[in-house]
């Protein structure tokens, strides 16, 4: 897989290009259409889900999750449509930084998440001051654990029902 950065946006929000993906900022007019439920003709059929809107509901109180390290739309390149988000809760704590995911279930199976989780956590460690991205996930859901495994994040720690991630630079050299 390879990622570039794309100019099409203004210079402060970077896309990020996959070979079948492509991870843009949200705009806060696309988190006020999810919010307000208004359908939009480069949504999936089944965007946004539950993950999406919640995500939607706390920009308002985080707006550094709208910039370039912070939230992004997941953009099938073959169709165009929006099939999910992924994002970066910035800023990041002593050098960590946590990453969250989501694709509509009819896009599930393809490999869209961990393409999209390992282009965002390469994209991640180029900001000054991250170290580490990492992720939570409940063991409940093996799905999201492959998910992290095939972005080449490594088991950290595991307590409870949680297990948690991480991706390091000599991860994003490997």
């Amino acid at each position: 897989m390879t990622s570039s950065f794309s100019s099409s946006f203004p210079s402060t929000q970077l896309d990020l290009t996959t070979d079948r993906l492509v991870l843009r900022p949200w705009t806060t007019a696309e988190a006020t259409s999810v919010l307000a439920d208004t359908r939009s003709s480069h949504w999936a059929d089944d965007f946004p889900a539950e993950g999406d809107r919640v995500i939607a509901s706390l920009f308002e109180d985080h707006p550094d999750w709208l910039g370039a390290h912070g939230h992004r739309l997941v953009i099938e390149r073959d169709s165009g449509l929006v099939v999910g988000s992924i994002g970066l809760f910035w800023p990041p704590d002593d050098g960590t930084l946590e990453i969250g995911y989501g694709i509509v279930e009819s896009r599930r199976g393809r490999g869209y998440a961990s393409e999209a989780t390992r282009a965002l956590a390469e994209f991640a460690l180029t900001a000054p001051g991250v170290r580490t991205v990492f992720a939570n996930v409940e063991l409940s859901n093996p799905a999201s654990v492959r998910v992290l495994e095939k972005a080449g994040f490594h088991r950290w720690t595991t307590e409870e029902q949680v297990a948690r991630f991480r991706f390091t630079e000599p991860d994003r050299r490997g």
